[in-house]
């Protein structure tokens, strides 16, 4: 059985560990916050441009974009895939890294080469790791996500879809269901199609201004933007919350370990006090 004093040392190192854990959950709850309002806060945006996005989808204009049309062989694929730069969050971007990486088993069978954005130092890590061919890369994101950041990584991989050069480009992130649930995401955002997107069935005339091609490019832009930012936003607001959830867990198990020690150290204590008076007593006999 180990020593007191070495039992006091573990119980020390322990409880510094607690507070460690401890001030990182209050961090974690603060951040949360801040991230859950500005998910909230992007999610009326992207809802109307994912409903205009549809709607013209569904129109017959003179001009058609690439990104509405259909490819019949799918020889290479595009990922994008969201992580969060920092560990300390349960299985958060463990559970997205496993959907991406069965997906892309699934698309090797098939002879289907993939192409991956990884934005988020997890993910750069576990593509380099993989050996995947990653055309584009993004890290130090910050707690605040800005377009002006995303956008590099992110025209990569449409501009090669519009060339051709994959002919699909779907995303990977967790999406935020409240504070205890969060789960991981694999959708399609390329090609586009309006029974995807949720727009009715039919037909939809509309009269452009300037043009077709002006209105169109920029509206399917503006809709991929604004998906692949709702994606990160709600990447952020996941993994605040499953680190807070992680760090009070840690917090807990520490206090349970803490509890243990101390008796165990209480029972040695005691161990060695009744060994001392029962020497005590048989050196007295002795005399």
């Amino acid at each position: 059985m180990a020593g007191g004093k070495e039992i006091r040392t573990k119980i020390k190192s322990v409880q510094n560990t607690q507070k460690i854990t401890r001030a990182m959950e209050m961090v974690a709850a603060s951040k949360m916050r801040k991230a859950q309002e500005r998910m909230r806060a992007a999610r009326p945006y992207a809802e109307k441009i994912r409903n205009v996005a549809a709607h013209m989808s569904q129109g017959h204009p003179e001009y058609k974009h690439p990104f509405l049309v259909e490819r019949k062989l799918l020889k290479r694929a595009g990922v994008i895939v969201i992580t969060s730069d920092k560990g300390l969050c349960g299985g958060l971007n463990t559970n997205v890294l496993r959907n991406v990486l069965s997906k892309m088993k699934d698309w090797d069978s098939n002879n289907v080469e993939v192409d991956v954005c990884a934005i988020g130092n997890k993910g750069v890590g576990f593509m380099q790791r993989l050996g995947a061919s990653v055309s584009s890369q993004l890290t130090g994101l910050g707690d605040t996500p800005h377009m002006e950041k995303l956008i590099g990584p992110v025209k990569v991989m449409l501009d090669a879809y519009v060339e051709g050069k994959i002919d699909s480009l779907h995303i990977c992130y967790t999406r935020f269901i409240n504070t205890m649930k969060q789960e991981p995401v694999f959708e399609q955002i390329l090609p586009l199609s309006g029974e995807k997107m949720g727009a009715a069935e039919g037909h939809w005339d509309y009269i452009y201004e300037p043009d077709a091609k002006s209105v169109v490019d920029s509206v399917l832009i503006r809709y991929v933007e604004a998906l692949i930012f709702q994606a990160v936003s709600e990447n952020m607001a996941s993994e605040q919350s499953a680190r807070m959830v992680a760090m009070k867990a840690a917090s807990d198990n520490a206090g349970n370990v803490i509890d243990e020690l101390k008796l165990i150290y209480n029972k040695t204590r005691q161990a060695a006090i009744t060994k001392e008076l029962s020497e005590i007593v048989a050196g007295a006999a002795a005399v």
